[in-house]
């Protein structure tokens, strides 16, 4: 997008560019909850579906940019890690938003059973991947692999199956809990009452194209970054730039969370890393040597089993709904932390070996 390389500027500039990028990602993700909120209050559209389709939708532009980028600048390796190694991360999100503003198990608070079939059908998709590099992708059309196509279409399916699923109501919670206090929210933060929804949208769509923008840096420095650091573009996808790219979720998960909207905060995240499995399909759609899965090393291996393991522990907690909580957070949130804290030294190693 920039028409410049980057490789030829200063480590530190590189770095300093990066972490630019990173704070723009963060200062307009932080507005996204909070729209997002307002919509869905003005809409009458359920938090849960809206947290799906458009929270997700629009957080996930800094990895769509950056993946794409990466394959056009022909470094497969990094849009692969970046994509997979993000999934753990953005899932260990909800257990930072779980310790720093939550009073006790998220999950607990959230008795939705489309969040159960959200959380099933994304271990269906990262199975699937996993499927596809084991057995080899091939070619179904175009240059795509069919294992990319088909989960394309089963994320597609996914969208229709939970819509249908919350507008039909065939299960409904009972039992259900006294609801966690929203936080507070800075007066500067918040939409006024007196905006109008087309200008909540109008604001939503700014703050998309800032996400959008930002991400396009993100991609480039941190291409240039592998390369100067050594550290290898599979480790840097799968921490450095997934962890950036996932800056859009934390700041509008935690913003869900403080504003009360614990569905929203779920879906948000499954539905993120549900999108960053079809966008496999757009970055193989774009990468021209052959199926993009055949650039999935061992550590995307990893971190797509380590997503599918941090996503079951999730399920387990909606399905279970314990109130018991260490140090104001769910047992979940603490597996999930820990996990992912090992995930990294997982992918550290697999570098290293």
């Amino acid at each position: 997008m920039f028409g410049f390389d980057f490789t030829t500027l200063p480590l530190a500039v590189n770095g300093f560019l990066f972490a630019f990028g990173a704070a723009l990602v963060w200062i307009a993700g932080t507005r996204l909850a909070l729209y997002a909120d307002a919509i869905a209050d003005r809409t009458g559209i359920g938090r849960a579906f809206l947290g799906l389709i458009l929270l997700a939708g629009i957080t996930e532009l800094p990895e769509c940019v950056t993946s794409i980028s990466a394959v056009a600048m022909g470094n497969a390796p990094l849009a692969v890690n970046n994509l997979f190694g993000g999934i753990v991360m953005q899932t260990a999100i909800l257990g930072v938003a779980d310790a720093l503003f939550g009073r006790g198990a998220l999950s607990y608070f959230t008795p939705k059973p489309e969040l159960l079939l959200e959380g099933v059908l994304l271990m269906i998709l990262l199975a699937l991947m996993l499927v596809g590099i084991q057995l080899g992708d091939t070619v179904l059309i175009a240059g795509i692999g069919w294992c990319t196509t088909l989960a394309f279409v089963l994320y597609l399916a996914t969208l229709w199956l939970v819509a249908t699923f919350e507008a039909d109501k065939h299960w409904r919670p009972v039992d259900l809990p006294t609801a966690m206090a929203p936080q507070e929210v800075r007066p500067t933060l918040r939409v006024d009452s007196s905006w109008t929804l087309r200008r909540i949208w109008a604001a939503l769509g700014m703050a998309s194209a800032v996400i959008l923008l930002a991400g396009s840096l993100l991609a480039a420095s941190g291409d240039a970054l592998a390369h100067q650091t050594n550290l290898g573009s599979s480790f840097v996808g799968a921490t450095l730039l997934a962890g950036t790219t996932s800056l859009p979720e934390l700041s509008t998960t935690i913003g869900a969370v403080r504003l009360g909207a614990y569905s929203m905060a779920f879906a948000n995240i499954f539905g993120s890393n549900a999108i960053m499995i079809a966008l496999l399909f757009v970055t193989d759609a774009v990468h021209r040597e052959g199926p993009i899965l055949a650039a999935a090393d061992r550590s995307a291996t990893f971190a797509a089993t380590m997503g599918i393991v941090v996503t079951g522990i999730y399920l387990v907690g909606l399905i279970m709904r314990r109130h018991t909580a260490v140090l104001r957070m769910g047992l979940d949130s603490i597996f999930v932390l820990a996990l992912y804290v090992l995930t990294v030294a997982g992918l550290f190693a697999l570098r290293a070996g």
